[in-house]
């Protein structure tokens, strides 16, 4: 039987090769023993001793703490500085609304009675006209 006999003659022979690739999940052995390897090498090339290295990660750690809590107060200074300056500016506009407010009570105050006043002359008039009409109809 020739290669070629097993293939089916209405399908082309497709005579490129393949390649079949098997693939496997790393498992828990590899890992434990790489961080084997590692933690060999990392104690083989480390410049230190122990005791050196905590010192110097104690410092850093110290460090560390101290810039945040530098931080920390920074930003709290800021954001009470901002929260004033908001406070102001928001005391300022109520500042400024009540004195709108109050100037035009005021004008309406004025205007009312000054029209108040234009009526009750208006109405002193219209009397005397009345009774000068009124006298005048019983003269004649």
């Amino acid at each position: 039987m020739d290669e070629y006999d097993w293939y089916d003659d209405d399908e082309p022979y497709d005579r490129e090769p393949y390649v079949i690739i098997e693939r496997r999940e790393a498992g828990v052995g590899s890992f434990l023993i790489g961080l084997a390897l590692g933690a060999g090498v990392a104690l083989l090339l480390a410049p230190k001793s122990g005791e050196e290295t905590r010192r110097g990660l104690a410092q850093r750690a110290r460090r560390a703490q101290d810039a945040a809590q530098d931080f920390v107060e920074d930003l709290s200074g800021t954001v009470a500085d901002k929260f004033q300056e908001v406070r102001a500016s928001v005391e300022e506009r109520i500042e400024a609304t009540l004195g709108a407010v109050d100037d035009k009570k005021r004008r309406v105050s004025n205007a009312f009675h000054t029209g108040r006043a234009a009526a009750r002359e208006a109405r002193g008039e219209l009397e005397q006209r009345i009774a000068e009409s009124k006298a005048a109809y019983k003269d004649s």
